[in-house]
C-alpha cells in the first residue's frame, strides 16, 4: 500500500477527501460511543440501574481531566495541520514535542488533586443517597487510567493533523473493544461489580496509549521527534493554549452541565431521574457519531489549506462539511422520533431476583425517557451549522471567536436555560432546554460563518498563518 502524506489534504477534490478523513473518525467515534452505549447497558444488566447513574455522575470529573489532553492535542494539532501546510515541518515536530510534556504535567496534576478532593467532588456532580458509594469505587479506579486517555485524545489529533484518519480510527477502537472484553470478564465472570467496570474502562485506555506510542514510533508518522523538540517553548505554548482552550472550555462547561443537571434532576425526581439523564447522554454521545465524524474530519481539510492559502478550497470544504453532516443529522433525528422507549428498554434489566426499588426505578425510566429524548433531539437536523462552524476557527488558528462560538450553546443558552425553566416547567423545561439551546446557538455561529466566508474567504484575502 501506498504510503499516505498530508500533501494530499491540499490536492484531493474536497468530496473525496472529507469522506476519506470522516468516514475513520465516524467509524472510531460510532465504536467509541457503541463502547459507551453496551457498557452502560452491561452495567445496568450485571449491576443494576443505579449503577449506570453513579457512572453518570462520575462522567464530568474524568472526562474534564481527559479533555485537558485533547484541548493540547486540538490545539497543537491546528498549529501542525498549518505548519505542515506551509511546509514548515520544524515547526510542526516541535509543537508535538511541546504537546507531550504538557499533557502529562497538567494531567498527572489534576489526577492528584482529584484524589484528593474525592469525598468532596462526588456529591457536588449529584453522587448522593444511594449513587455515592459505586459513584466513589469507579471514580477512583479511573483516575489512574485518565493520564494514558489524555495521552490518546492528544495523539489522537495529532495523527488526525498527520492527515493519517485510519491509523486514528483504530487508535479509537482498541480502548472500546478492549473495555467492552474486560467488562465480560471483570463484571460478568469474575463479578466484580462496580470495581470490575471501573477496571475494565482502566485497561482499555492502556490499550490505546500503547498503540498511539506505537504509531508514533513506526515508520507511519511523519513527526519523528528528538529530545530538543520536548522543551517548553513559549510561543508555542500560548497558541497551543489559546486554541486548546476552546476544547477545555467547552468539556468544562459540560462538566458544569452535567453538575447542574444531576443536582436539578436529582431534586425533581431523585435517582430515578438521574438514571434518565444518564441514557439520554449516553444517546447525545452515541447516536451523532456520524456528524462529529464529518467534524472531526473537516478540521485537517480546513486547516491545512488554510496554512497553504487555498481558500477555495477552505470554503468548499466548509459547504461540504455542513451538507454531509446535515443529511446524516436528519437520519438520526428520525430514528430517535420514532424509537424512544425500545432505546430506553435496552438500558435496564429485567433479572427475576429485582428488588422493588429497582422495578420502580425502572418503570419511571421507562415512562420518563421517550419524552425526555424527543425534545433534547428536537434541532438535531439544524446543528452542523454550529458544530463545522466552530470547527472552522479553530481550524485556521482564530481562539477568540472559535471560543466564544464554542461556548454559545451550553455556556451562553443551555445552563440560562436550565437555571430558569424548570421554575416555571419542571421536568419539560430541563428538556426543552436542549432544544432551545441548539436553536439559539445555530443561528448566532451560521451569521458569524457567512460574514468570515464573505470577508476572509475570497480568493487572495485573508492571512496565512505558519
Amino acid at each position: 500500500m501506498a504510503k499516505i502524506t498530508s500533501d494530499e489534504l491540499g490536492q484531493e477534490p474536497i468530496g473525496k477527501l472529507l469522506i476519506k478523513q470522516a468516514v475513520p473518525a465516524s467509524i472510531g467515534i460510532l465504536v467509541m460511543s457503541l463502547n459507551v452505549l453496551v457498557d452502560s447497558i452491561f452495567v445496568g444488566n450485571w449491576i443494576g440501574s443505579i449503577a449506570i447513574a453513579a457512572i453518570n455522575v462520575v462522567l464530568p470529573v474524568s472526562f474534564f481531566i481527559a479533555a485537558l489532553g485533547m484541548a493540547i492535542g486540538i490545539g497543537g494539532s491546528s498549529i501542525i495541520s498549518r505548519a505542515l501546510g506551509a511546509n514548515n515541518r520544524e515547526k510542526a515536530l516541535k509543537t508535538f514535542g511541546n504537546q507531550i510534556t504538557l499533557t502529562l504535567v497538567v494531567t498527572i496534576t489534576m489526577v492528584a488533586l482529584g484524589l484528593y478532593f474525592v469525598d468532596s467532588l462526588i456529591p457536588a456532580f449529584g453522587g448522593k443517597g444511594s449513587i455515592f458509594e459505586p459513584a466513589k469505587i469507579y471514580y477512583t479506579i479511573i483516575l489512574y487510567g485518565v493520564p494514558f486517555l489524555a495521552l490518546c485524545m492528544m495523539g489522537n489529533s495529532v495523527i488526525r493533523a498527520e492527515g493519517k484518519p485510519r491509523f486514528a480510527m483504530i487508535a479509537m477502537i482498541i480502548p472500546s473493544v478492549g473495555n467492552l472484553l474486560m467488562d465480560y470478564i471483570f463484571i460478568y465472570v469474575f463479578d466484580w461489580g462496580m470495581h470490575g467496570a471501573a477496571w475494565a474502562t482502566t485497561v482499555g485506555y492502556l490499550l490505546c496509549f500503547l498503540y498511539v506510542f506505537y504509531f508514533f514510533l513506526s515508520d507511519n508518522s511523519e513527526l519523528k521527534i528528538d529530545i530538543s523538540h520536548f522543551g517548553l517553548d513559549r510561543p508555542i505554548l500560548r497558541e497551543i493554549g489559546s486554541l486548546g482552550f476552546v476544547t477545555l472550555a467547552r468539556q468544562a462547561v459540560t462538566s458544569i452541565t452535567y453538575l447542574l443537571m444531576n443536582n436539578i434532576l436529582f431534586n425533581l425526581g431523585g435517582e430515578a431521574m438521574v438514571a434518565v439523564y444518564a441514557i439520554i447522554g449516553r444517546m447525545l454521545m452515541f447516536a451523532l457519531f456520524p456528524v462529529f465524524g464529518v467534524t472531526q474530519g473537516f478540521l485537517p481539510i480546513a486547516g491545512y489549506n488554510y496554512g497553504a492559502v487555498k481558500y477555495d478550497r477552505v470554503k468548499e470544504s466548509i459547504y461540504t462539511a455542513i451538507k454531509y453532516a446535515a443529511l446524516v443529522a436528519t437520519i438520526v433525528f428520525v430514528v430517535l422520533m420514532v424509537f424512544p422507549s425500545e432505546i430506553a428498554s435496552l438500558f435496564l434489566s429485567n433479572r427475576p431476583e429485582l428488588s422493588a426499588e429497582e422495578i420502580a426505578t425502572n418503570n419511571f425510566v421507562l415512562q420518563h425517557t421517550p419524552m425526555a429524548m424527543r425534545l433534547v433531539f428536537a434541532a438535531t437536523p439544524i446543528i452542523a451549522i454550529q458544530l463545522i462552524g466552530a470547527a472552522y476557527f479553530q481550524a485556521i488558528g482564530k481562539a477568540i471567536p472559535a471560543l466564544l462560538l464554542t461556548l454559545t450553546r451550553q455556556g451562553f443558552f443551555f445552563i440560562p436555560l436550565i437555571l430558569i425553566l424548570p421554575n416555571f416547567m419542571g421536568e419539560i423545561g430541563v428538556w426543552l432546554s436542549f432544544c432551545i439551546a441548539d436553536v439559539l446557538s445555530t443561528v448566532v455561529t451560521g451569521f458569524f460563518l457567512k460574514k468570515e466566508i464573505d470577508t476572509n474567504l475570497q480568493s487572495g484575502s485573508g492571512t496565512s498563518q505558519d
